[in-house]
């Protein structure tokens, strides 16, 4: 059995991923649908034919409605501009991603595991630390030096080793977190200004075809539409992030290291139906008489073969592959085109990517759509929906 084959054989296991020969299977119960069989289901739509409805619909995010580095370009320049102000010059914008991926390469030297579930965030943060030390520290020697009329390179390294130590000491936590925040803050600043130019007729047609859908989004990152105050807010209903429950995220990694691509990732997408039955059922109360309807539909979007069809497959959802043309820019599902040439923006090691290309491989089965301009994709949850009836 080749590698592949074992990686289809573990995911078929999986609740909710079908492959042409498990379409009898009973599928993941979800809040949006009855839980049935399909054989039971056909049945029932035999006897009282009822049209499907768009439920929820959940978005990625990141290379799915904006080009992510466009996006993360200007967020590193805010972070230079950021540390400048708060003195540490020098700082170039593409320092902190550098910093990021010598972190990381020293810790999976140390711990694989540890190194591959530091969230984005907490990467960053370490980041932005490291710089901070690095100029006090080399300040530090600089002065000593001229206090003793000797070259900084004829210092002991005693000395050495105790300006080291005072930089570390000297750093502020409230001022790494302080170039953080600004740091995120462009990002949905940035993120704002380069939104596909679609996305907003987009959205606004689909909740006007779909009345009551509840739409949300899914992301591995930190952006949220919630912060998109003059764009996307208005349209989404809830965010859910990998950052929200770092042990599942820990939990996934540690999988993915040690289990040849079969590593979990429905904990983020049951948080999502969760906030999805939470706003259903507060719709629901609003409404007297309404009764949960079994003939909701949840489709997921998103431009990661693993992390957006796959997770979203093994909950029960239909989903819409995001490859779009070369026009938008998209540049994180080329990282498993050639692990050689990686974008600007990414950390991820090659063994990551690696086993990431396993599971894409994988949850190709489970495409229901694809579209290559977002003016499609009205059109293909109309297929999807269409297909259910």
């Amino acid at each position: 059995m080749t590698r592949l084959s074992v990686v289809l054989a573990l995911l078929v296991a999986v609740e909710g991923f079908q492959t042409p020969g498990t379409a009898g299977r009973v599928r993941v119960a979800s809040p949006l649908q009855a839980s049935t069989s399909s054989s039971e289901t056909k049945a029932s739509s035999t006897s009282t034919p009822k049209t499907k409805t768009l439920g929820l619909l959940t978005f990625d995010l990141d290379d799915t409605l904006y080009p992510i580095d466009t996006v993360i370009q200007e967020a590193n320049t805010a972070f230079a501009r950021a540390m400048n102000n708060y003195g540490f010059t020098g700082i170039q914008p593409q320092d902190i991603v550098e910093t990021s991926k010598k972190i990381r390469e020293e810790m999976t030297a140390e711990n694989p595991e540890a190194a591959a579930a530091l969230s984005h965030t907490e990467i960053r943060l370490l980041a932005i630390r490291r710089e901070m030390e690095n100029v006090i520290f080399h300040k530090k020697l600089k002065d000593t030096a001229d206090d003793w009329a000797t070259p900084v390179s004829s210092l002991s390294p005693v000395v050495v080793s105790h300006a080291k130590k005072w930089a570390s000491e000297a750093v502020s936590p409230s001022i790494v977190q302080a170039v953080m925040n600004a740091w995120e803050m462009e990002r949905h600043h940035a993120a704002e200004r380069h939104l596909y130019q679609e996305v907003m007729d987009v959205l606004s047609q689909i909740k006007k075809e779909h009345p009551g859908v509840i739409i949300g989004a899914v992301t591995d990152g930190k952006a949220n539409p919630a912060f998109m105050t003059f764009t996307l807010a208005k349209h989404f209903d809830f965010c859910v992030s990998w950052e929200d429950d770092q042990g599942a995220r820990r939990k996934f990694f540690k999988e993915l290291a040690n289990v040849e691509g079969n590593a979990e990732l429905k904990w983020i997408y049951k948080a999502a139906l969760d906030k999805y039955q939470e706003l259903a059922s507060a719709n629901a109360a609003l409404k007297k008489g309404a009764d949960e309807d079994p003939n909701k539909v949840w489709i997921h979007v998103g431009d990661d073969l693993a992390y957006d069809v796959g997770g979203a497959a093994s909950c029960g959802a239909k989903t819409i592959l995001v490859e779009l043309a070369d026009k938008y820019g998209q540049t994180a599902r080329h990282r498993f085109d050639d692990t050689k040439e990686q974008p600007s923006w990414s950390v991820t090691t090659k063994e990551e990517l690696k086993k990431r290309f396993v599971m894409n491989e994988a949850a190709r089965e489970f495409v229901n759509a694809k579209i290559s301009f977002l003016t499609r994709l009205p059109e293909a949850i109309d297929d999807i929906l269409a297909q259910e009836d």
